[in-house]
């Protein structure tokens, strides 16, 4: 790990006084100060070398602004500063979002749950190991460029939705999917001290031609929370992780659902978010159409698993993940139906 400068601010405005003092740089992870919260992502990076920021700007003291949990008069607000394991565990969660609160347990050792925060979670990078390691020289996320080495190379957990020619890099969180099949926002301060709310679906981008840009986040911007809307969906919906081992894997597969149902087993609302399959948390559109209005049955959720993976690409290695895609996601529209829900 190369030497760096620490910063504690003290509070918000200090924070992003810090944030927005450095250089421009064409994406927020290649700017020179990174701000540190858990650290489980971004110190593992620098001890690869794979990130080099010159200045990190521990934001600990804003745990207390930023990381609380608070039932709104519309849903759900989840601070950026909150503990994975809170969040999980929280009683609000863990009854009426059954699905976040299923995909935090899912995710990382104990260990890691207690020390990770929510916002830094959700910009988690790829585990693609040509990214990881320096010594390919080829990874157009970590060296735009330099080309893909994971296209003809060891690519079995990698996407096979919203790739490009670029890059087929996955995205390998799981609360991020939960979200982005809930609808949420997030609320971000800018380095400026403005705010704003995008959905939480435009965070993360598309790969393209220029993978290295993640986000829609800007060099300086901070996440302060998450809202999630409240809807009939939210307690009948779970999160179903496929993985090489239980104890402590990424996703091979996974699939976040949540069902508002009529008499009958009719789909009122469907919302799925798929991960472990695509480059970014991915919310499966065209899936939610193919069931709405339908009844709920093993044929109608593999015509909605055939639409979600319409457009897939493999590259070798990862042949098997569109069908491992499909049976999961019918599993878990199949599992969300027969839940039993408090009215």
């Amino acid at each position: 790990m190369r030497p760096f400068t620490l910063d504690r601010p003290a509070d918000t405005v200090e924070a992003l006084r810090l944030g927005g003092d450095q250089p421009a740089a064409d994406a927020p992870v290649r700017a020179d100060a990174q701000y540190l919260a858990g650290g489980t992502t971004l110190l593992d990076l620098m001890k690869l070398q794979v990130m080099t920021p010159a200045r990190l700007i521990d934001i600990a003291a804003l745990e207390e602004e930023h990381g609380r949990i608070e039932k709104l008069e519309d849903g759900l607000w989840l601070g950026a500063m909150v503990p994975m394991a809170d969040a999980a565990d929280d009683p609000l969660v863990r009854e009426d979002y059954p699905v976040i609160a299923d995909a935090l347990w899912q995710a990382a050792s104990p260990q890691l749950r207690n020390m990770a925060r929510l916002g830094g979670n959700v910009l988690q990078r790829t585990r693609c190991n040509y990214f990881r390691s320096l010594n390919w020289g080829a990874c157009n996320k970590r060296a735009p460029g330099s080309g893909c080495a994971a296209m003809n190379g060891v690519n079995r957990r990698l996407a096979v939705l919203g790739t490009s020619d670029h890059c087929i890099a996955h995205y390998p969180g799981d609360f991020a999917v939960a979200l982005v099949s809930l609808g949420a926002e997030v609320s971000i301060l800018g380095a400026d001290g403005t705010s704003r709310t995008i959905a939480f679906e435009d965070l993360h981008r598309l790969p393209g031609d220029t993978p290295h840009i993640e986000t829609n986040l800007a060099v300086g911007d901070l996440i302060t929370g998450f809202r999630v809307p409240a809807g009939a969906w939210t307690r009948r919906s779970l999160y179903l992780k496929v993985r090489d081992r239980a104890s402590y894997d990424f996703a091979l597969a996974s699939a976040a659902v949540a069902l508002d149902l009529a008499e009958g087993g009719i789909v009122r609302t469907a919302r799925i978010g798929l991960g472990g399959l695509a480059a970014k948390p991915w919310r499966a559109h065209e899936a939610e159409v193919t069931l709405s209005g339908s009844a709920l049955d093993e044929a109608s959720a593999r015509r909605a698993a055939e639409a979600a993976f319409a457009d897939a690409e493999t590259h070798g290695g990862n042949d098997f993940k569109p069908e491992l895609g499909r049976r999961t996601l019918v599993r878990a529209l199949l599992e969300a139906q027969a839940k039993e829900v408090r009215a």
